[in-house]
């Protein structure tokens, strides 16, 4: 059977189309789950959101006590699609939940991708393309750095990009609308949205679009997020000079563009990488300018599809070679690379015995725990942040810290002040300190 005979039989191109997301799922799935049983997730972030998640669960508030007592994540970031979890979350509690579901949003934004990839460079080529965009490093950042929000508005964006390249204006606002309550900055990229719809004649559509992302930004950022922050104030709005960190926001921007080996320049698809990159750039925050964490991944659908939207004729033979190329030596050096790796197929007994050790807490305890012991204990515990608490204001009954010398100041004051605040040793070994204190003290 040939390449172009495959691609225009429906029901054999959509399983074509479905397989880089299958594998792309089980890849993901398997990396994220297999680095949390081996006790390398942290409580920021994937502790944070399973609380928050497990607030929902409860019907109650998405309070996140490892931020501080009584802390409400809608006064930090404003992402109530995480309520779509819920039903997930109440059949099996836990953060694997989470982690799972991450890697179903993230593989499922490989399938409008894949199908325009096909489109333009056939089967073989196309599927490519597909597992390169999966493989991307903005892709595998997001899977080995815990749970975000934005696994949501990854697959959104993907679907709403295809629609624009496809010239199917209203599916494409209504593809990107929700993005609104993903995260507090996206609303300006549903803006890029209706601007692009702009650039394309269809003023109506593109003018209520921008108007309502903007009217809806405003309103979260002056209104919504102040109303559950303590301290009623907006705590991401401060910016820097431009050219901090210049040459860092460089990389990255290269970083973006070269995995589509610059092609992506050549649509005003891309503008829509703007408002991202932009906020980004001006915060203050320099964890936000470089190519680590989670902050990439919303830019790969649209750097991919900007590649794809009319590529030009020459780039057909060498575009996704290049691009599988790019991406699969990029991981050799990212968090799939793990998967290769005979040590993760193997029983980690450490992290075996150290999960046994924390199950002495009993269900239901407040906890003190150190950032990389506490997602192992939010599913079940009050889990708050050591070396913050115990303090004299807070003490919970329960401290959970590495049996390993720290070179953290703080942590280890902390430790020392823990008999001082009526604290005696419970168990240690399997590489954790536990320390009690009865209720009354």
């Amino acid at each position: 059977m040939r390449t172009s005979d495959l691609a225009t039989r429906p029901r054999t191109r959509s399983v074509v189309i479905a397989v880089p997301a299958v594998a792309l799922f089980c890849a993901y799935a398997t990396a994220s789950v297999t680095r949390h049983l081996r006790v390398r997730s942290t409580g920021f972030d994937l502790g944070i959101f399973e609380q928050g998640i497990r607030g929902y669960a409860g019907w109650g508030a998405p309070t996140a006590p490892l931020k501080g007592p009584g802390v409400h994540l809608l006064g930090d970031h404003f992402h109530p699609i995480l309520v779509l979890l819920v039903p997930f979350y109440r059949l099996f509690p836990g953060p694997s939940t989470l982690l799972i579901a991450q890697a179903a949003l993230l593989a499922v934004s490989a399938v409008p991708v894949t199908r325009l990839a096909i489109r333009r460079f056939g089967t073989r080529g196309g599927s490519a393309i597909g597992a390169a965009y999966g493989l991307s490093w903005g892709m595998q950042r997001a899977v080995g750095f815990d749970f975000h929000e934005i696994c949501f508005a990854v697959p959104l964006l993907a679907f709403s990009l295809e629609c624009l390249v496809d010239r199917r204006w209203a599916a494409a606002v209504a593809w990107a609308a929700p993005l609104i309550l993903v995260k507090e900055d996206l609303p300006a990229t549903v803006a890029a949205v209706g601007g692009y719809l702009i650039l394309h004649g269809r003023r109506r559509l593109g003018g209520a679009t921008v108007c309502g992302a903007v009217a809806a930004g405003l309103l979260i950022v002056e209104v919504l997020i102040p109303a559950f922050n303590a301290a009623h104030t907006y705590g991401y709005a401060s910016g820097s000079a431009p050219l901090s960190g210049l040459p860092q926001k460089l990389l990255t921007v290269l970083m973006v563009l070269l995995p589509t080996g610059f092609l992506a320049v050549r649509s005003p698809i891309l503008l829509l990488a703007l408002p991202t990159l932009g906020w980004r750039f001006w915060s203050a925050n320099p964890s936000y300018w470089g190519t680590e964490f989670h902050y990439s991944a919303v830019l790969m659908p649209i750097v991919f599809v900007a590649m794809l939207d009319s590529p030009p004729a020459r780039s057909r033979r060498w575009l996704p070679a290049w691009c599988l190329a790019f991406a699969a030596l990029l991981t050799t050096m990212l968090p799939l690379h793990a998967l290769a790796d005979p040590g993760t197929w193997r029983p980690d007994r450490a992290a075996t015995a150290t999960r046994a050790a924390l199950h002495r807490i009993p269900d239901g305890a407040t906890v003190a725990a150190d950032n990389r012991l506490a997602p192992q204990l939010t599913a079940r515990c009050e889990v708050y942040l050591f070396p913050f608490y115990p303090s004299a204001a807070l003490r919970p009954t329960w401290v959970a810290i590495p049996d390993a010398p720290s070179n953290d100041p703080r942590s280890v004051a902390a430790r020392e002040a823990l008999p001082s605040l009526g604290y005696r040793p419970a168990a240690s070994g399997e590489g954790v300190l536990l320390f009690t204190r009865s209720p009354d003290r």
